[in-house]
């Protein structure tokens, strides 16, 4: 890719599925890479492994991006690591963490779902662009979810990534006159743990059935696409959200 090699970027969530493979894609193109863990610290330990062996630059930082002082820290360790230019960040921390219908929902509910899929993108963009360069790019993760509203009981996920997709034009407007590009990725069913843990079998089964292309996704599909964002290879793209679904937006 365009203009990758020696720069620095942060992935958080960047230590299993689709995280770990955007790590992994851009340590192949010579990015040094910290990776941003919450609480899997052995997953985090086997990343490293990963990237290390590939013959990367590469640092984990536990932080949970929730929080502002511990994003402080993750930026902290990454220009201490690195120095002090922050040319990539990619959002991928998130989650759908449970299934709950509305008259099920709560406060602590509203605010750890808000908390974890946009305030987080929030937190991280503010703290790393200060960092950034002209020619800076930042990728967000939003989803499918956030296009069609989600599946019973993710209403809470589908709304946070659907504001995800906002901040990304915002900040795009916002972001452009400095020289820095800001996009979106919105993944539709991606063969990962998450689906493994929240989609029904018989869900699957269905796309399997139904999508133009007869299958799920997989990690690397969505790493390459992530790749292609934070090179110069897409300069003249920012403000999209862009889906990577199979063709099964609304299937």
């Amino acid at each position: 890719m365009k203009n990758l090699k020696g720069k620095v970027a942060i992935v958080t969530g960047g230590t299993r599925d689709i995280g770990r493979a955007v790590a992994i894609r851009l340590a192949e193109e010579g990015v040094k890479v910290c990776v941003n863990y919450c609480n899997n610290e052995q997953n985090a330990v086997e990343t490293l492994k990963i990237l290390q062996g590939m013959g990367a630059e590469a640092i984990i930082v536990k932080a949970d991006v929730t929080k502002e002082a511990e994003v402080k820290h993750l930026v902290g360790e990454t220009v201490k690591a690195f120095g002090n230019t922050i040319d990539i960040l990619v959002n991928v921390a998130g989650g759908i963490v449970g299934r709950k219908l509305i008259t099920e929902q709560d406060d602590a509910w509203y605010e750890y779902l808000m908390g974890l899929n946009m305030k987080s993108v929030w937190l991280c963009t503010k703290e790393v662009v200060p960092y950034m360069p002209e020619g800076g790019s930042i990728v967000n993760f939003a989803s499918q979810a956030g296009r069609d509203g989600g599946g019973p009981g993710a209403s809470l996920y589908a709304t946070a990534k659907a504001a995800v997709m906002c901040f990304t034009r915002s900040m795009a407007k916002e972001l452009g006159p400095k020289g820095i590009r800001v996009n979106a990725v919105a993944p539709g069913m991606i063969n990962t743990s998450f689906h493994d843990r929240f989609t029904k079998p018989e869900g699957r089964e269905n796309l399997h059935r139904t999508a133009p292309l007869r299958r799920e996704g997989e990690a690397m599909e969505v790493a390459d696409l992530v790749c292609y964002l934070a090179s110069g290879e897409s300069s003249y793209l920012t403000g999209t959200n862009i889906d990577i679904n199979g063709g099964c937006l609304f299937s």
